[in-house]
């Protein structure tokens, strides 16, 4: 037998789990509206990846040459994005501003001149770069997931992480500029995933 106040907990029971659902589902929503990269179209139902710990999908690369997980191979301009990259972090490395602006959109060559570039990479050594993932993003334009080991000396690190040895995770656009897939300046906010080696 059911005494009248149980009764009518029940009865309210049922109405408060309905908003509560509905609350929650509405929330989701909105979240996922919020949250989705403005060149993602409403109808892509890609799901972000985080990044693998170790390239064990892909087959390593030679010392120096950039290296593709399986899942990176299989995009269709995977050749393309690798010898782009090989050529950018090559250019890092032997400190030839001119082979980096080949590689790079106009206007990410414009904002940074020749001496600034050369005094920001005089000590810099990347090397174990990785490319994780390649995505198809607004237009004709591509988000490449990377990671890569950056050597320095410590007066050459970034003023927000102090350290000889940085990996690296970040994603890199590209885009088609006359005729030439390119590195394009990589997005402002806050800085891209990185640890001490």
């Amino acid at each position: 037998m059911t005494t009248p106040a149980s009764g009518s907990r029940q009865r309210w029971l049922v109405p408060v789990v309905v908003v509560v659902l509905s609350v929650t589902v509405g929330g989701g929503l909105l979240a996922r509206e919020l949250y989705r990269r403005p060149d993602q179209p409403a109808d892509d139902t890609s799901v972000a990846v985080s990044t693998p710990p170790s390239a064990s999908s892909g087959a390593p690369a030679a010392a120096g040459q950039v290296g593709m997980t399986d899942d990176a191979r299989a995009h269709p301009q995977a050749e393309a994005v690798r010898r782009v990259l090989q050529k950018y972090f090559e250019a890092i490395n032997t400190k030839q501003y001119q082979v980096w602006t080949d590689v790079v959109t106009d206007e990410r060559a414009a904002a940074q001149s020749q001496s600034d570039w050369k005094k920001g990479v005089r000590t810099t050594k990347d090397s174990e770069a990785l490319v994780y993932r390649i995505e198809r993003a607004s237009g004709n334009s591509l988000r490449v997931l990377v990671g890569f080991t950056s050597r320095q000396a410590i007066e050459d690190a970034p003023l927000f992480f102090r350290e000889p040895c940085i990996k690296w995770r970040l994603v890199m656009p590209m885009v088609v500029e006359d005729s030439a897939l390119k590195v394009a300046a990589v997005d402002g906010g806050p800085p891209p995933e990185h640890e001490k080696c």
